[in-house]
């Protein structure tokens, strides 16, 4: 389907209120009919993506092309009879041309590069087209000419062109050098500010139409006798000018100050543009535009309900506690799937609002995301099987959030937002607090700041970018409400998880990461950077699991003596070693700050490209390696504290482990599954069915949404 005409027709309903309902458009006076072209008998556009023919009036419009490529640019022959435009056909854009009264377009060119369709020459027999065939950088586009009985391209002498027109007598041509910079920044006045030049094709010389002093983007020459008409912001919008050739004047022609001229083209001493979404005929005879009233009445399947189903829609992935399903952000919804028996579950079933980044509670009960039903990003908490009502945290922050983590007892979530800032947030009061934000902004939408919860939920690890673009790792206590720096800024450090028991936090760091983590400088591009794993006892006096050993003979073991009152066994447990059953601390965990970078230790590794550092069972630690390169296939692999034993687990792209520690979700390409943690998948065994999802959408209902999303990330990221 052409997913930019939704887009289209939800600008059209909102130009055009009060004639225009969702269920349909107005089939008397349709808007965004765009990129016109004229001729004696009639008019062609394009709508919804597809090529249209009317009168030259407006007139029983019809449509000539109906393939899913997308097409743009028409153009008549001189005396009207062809149509020559650029289509995706095969994949590519190349230069395409179709009789006039209708039939199956023919195909003149075969370049890989976008062929784009210009015009004719003034005797019709070839087309004017630009390429980027002979342009070994990608920097511009050249003019070539093809016969329309189809040939070899011819390229013109012009060194480089975006858009162009030839004189009556094709003597000259009018036309602009680069393509334009005004389409991404309006009211540009930059050295890419669009001219218009007119080249003698006799002598080889150039005249430049005249700008103001403080300059301008002229566009869209069109040459009718001895005028050259083209469009300018030279007065605020784009409007239609002329340039007499012989007396070197520019007219002002049109004054349209609510929405510019977007595109015009000329034929039959007419020219033809469009504007505020429809289509105006001008006569320079009369001096005055007409605007045509077109009405289209078609199908428009695009505008039809419809299910959906693509592996290209997950958009992140999750684990249930357990792994008995996972959870994915698809298409803007919310689905689980079973790890083996049952259905996908679609918690959310919302086409015109858009959710993400789901992620399940450690008790198994809730599943939290970031929802914008209300017009704006809020924190939604919903029962893991869909039923009820989400409860809604407004939350604190610059418009966009990512990245939900739950504390190991469900009662809170800490969460980014786009100014790199890290919040926490009390799910029952629904009190917000900041913990920390990064001295330097770097690359992307977000960055994942927190890590890790320690066991007892009153602990967070995370990395906070400072003034040199290096990573420092921080503990921050909930409890204090402070923050603690471990890392001493002297490499970036990066991904601190908790060892489950509370005795160790793992974190990697490179020393040789200098050249690249500065993003803007070039120094990075033929740098690599590697990482080590390192662990800093979290105690004073928990001992270091890498100190030497030593073998001794044991002493004669004595009877063991009777229980005292308060003991077990003749032997006492302190309270930091009484765990749970699944190994992990199950009292409130001791950080002795003091001293803590000085009990970092490296884990005898090579330094290498690792990622995704995480913690199983107490004592194990998982990462993936990947030895030929961040871009490279990864393998996951597990280091054993106790053996003191590096091993390959799989080959793995990601991992997830589930709140338990023990299942893991895993993707590997295109599969994704669940296993036991730390261990091989047997063969066919524990793949998600992810072909199985889908999502019903709703154009008419998504396209809202996706306009005023358009305009909060302006606002909130520019």
């Amino acid at each position: 389907m052409k997913r930019t005409a939704l887009l289209l027709f939800y600008v059209s309903l909102l130009f055009s209120a009060g004639s225009l309902t969702l269920e349909g458009i107005n089939v008397k006076d349709t808007r965004m009919i765009s990129q016109p072209a004229i001729s004696e008998k009639n008019i062609a556009f394009i709508y919804a993506e597809d090529l249209w023919i009317a009168g030259s009036d407006g007139s029983n419009p019809r449509r000539l092309t109906v393939d899913e490529g997308v097409e743009s640019d028409p153009y008549f022959s001189p005396d009207g009879s062809l149509i020559a435009f650029s289509a995706q056909y095969d994949g590519n854009t190349d230069v395409y041309i179709i009789p006039a009264e209708g039939g199956v377009p023919e195909r003149l060119t075969w370049h890989p590069g976008n062929d784009m369709v210009r015009g004719f020459t003034p005797d019709g027999r070839n087309i004017l087209f630009t390429s980027p065939r002979f342009s070994f950088t990608g920097a511009h586009v050249q003019f070539f000419t093809i016969p329309v009985t189809g040939g070899y391209p011819e390229k013109l002498e012009i060194p480089a062109g975006y858009s162009a027109s030839y004189s009556p007598d094709g003597k000259f041509f009018a036309y602009t050098p680069v393509s334009p910079a005004y389409q991404q920044w309006k009211n540009y006045r930059g050295g890419r500010n669009s001219k218009i030049w007119i080249y003698s094709f006799s002598d080889h010389s150039v005249e430049k139409i005249p700008q103001p002093e403080g300059g301008c983007n002229d566009a869209d020459p069109m040459w009718i006798g001895n005028t050259v008409y083209f469009l300018s912001d030279r007065n605020g919008e784009f409007n239609l000018f002329s340039y007499d050739f012989a007396e070197k004047k520019v007219r002002s022609l049109t004054s349209f100050n609510d929405f510019p001229i977007l595109k015009a083209t000329a034929g039959n001493d007419k020219i033809i543009f469009e504007q505020a979404g429809y289509i105006h005929k001008f006569d320079p005879a009369s001096g005055s535009p007409e605007r045509l009233k077109i009405g289209i009445a078609a199908d428009l399947q695009e505008l039809r309900p419809r299910y959906v189903q693509a592996g290209s829609y997950i958009r992140s992935i999750g684990i249930s506690p357990t792994g008995a399903r996972a959870v994915f952000g698809y298409r803007g919804d919310v689905i689980t799937l079973p790890a083996e028996k049952g259905d996908p579950r679609n918690i959310t079933s919302t086409p015109g609002v858009h959710e993400k980044y789901p992620s399940w509670s450690p008790d198994g009960k809730s599943i939290a995301y970031f929802s914008d039903a209300s017009g704006e990003y809020e924190l939604h908490i919903i029962s893991q099987d869909g039923r009820g009502s989400p409860k809604i945290i407004k939350p604190r922050g610059s418009g966009f959030y990512a990245f939900p983590s739950w504390s190991p007892d469900s009662k809170k979530i800490c969460y980014t937002d786009n100014s790199k800032s890290l919040y926490i947030a009390d799910i029952a009061t629904g009190n917000i607090r900041k913990i920390d934000s990064d001295d330097l902004n770097s690359p992307g939408a977000f960055r994942k700041i927190i890590n890790d919860w320690s066991s007892d939920s009153k602990w967070i690890s995370y990395t906070k970018v400072t003034n040199t673009y290096f990573k420092v790792v921080y503990l921050y206590s909930v409890d204090q409400q402070k923050s603690f720096p471990v890392s001493d800024g002297m490499s970036d450090a990066s991904e601190p998880v908790f060892d489950p028991a509370g005795k160790y936090l793992y974190f990697l760091a490179s020393t040789d990461a200098g050249p690249v983590v500065n993003w803007f400088d070039l120094s990075n591009q033929d740098m690599r950077m590697t990482s080590s794993i390192y662990l800093v006892t979290l105690q004073k006096d928990t001992l270091s699991p890498f100190m030497k050993e030593s073998d001794e003979e044991p002493a004669a073991a004595k009877e063991t003596e009777e229980a005292e009152p308060g003991k077990t066994g003749g032997k006492r447990k302190r309270d930091t070693e009484i765990t749970s059953s699944s190994g992990t601390a199950a009292s409130t965990l001791k950080i002795d700050i003091e001293g803590i970078g000085k009990r970092i230790v490296s884990i005898p590794l090579s330094a290498g490209n690792y990622s995704n550092l995480s913690a199983g069972e107490s004592g194990e630690i998982y990462y993936i390696a990947r030895p030929e390169g961040r871009f490279s296939p990864g393998t996951l692999r597990k280091y054993d504290l106790k053996e003191r034993k590096d091993s390959e687990v799989m080959e793995a792209d990601n991992f997830i482990i589930s709140a338990d520690r023990k299942k893991m979700l895993y993707t590997r390409g295109q599969v994704t599954g669940i296993t036991s943690a730390g261990k091989r998948p047997e063969a066919g065994k524990g793949i998600l069915n992810t072909g199985s999802m889908s999502v019903k959408t709703d154009p008419a209902s998504e396209w809202p949404q996706i306009f005023n999303e358009a305009w909060r990330k302006n606002r909130d990221y520019f």
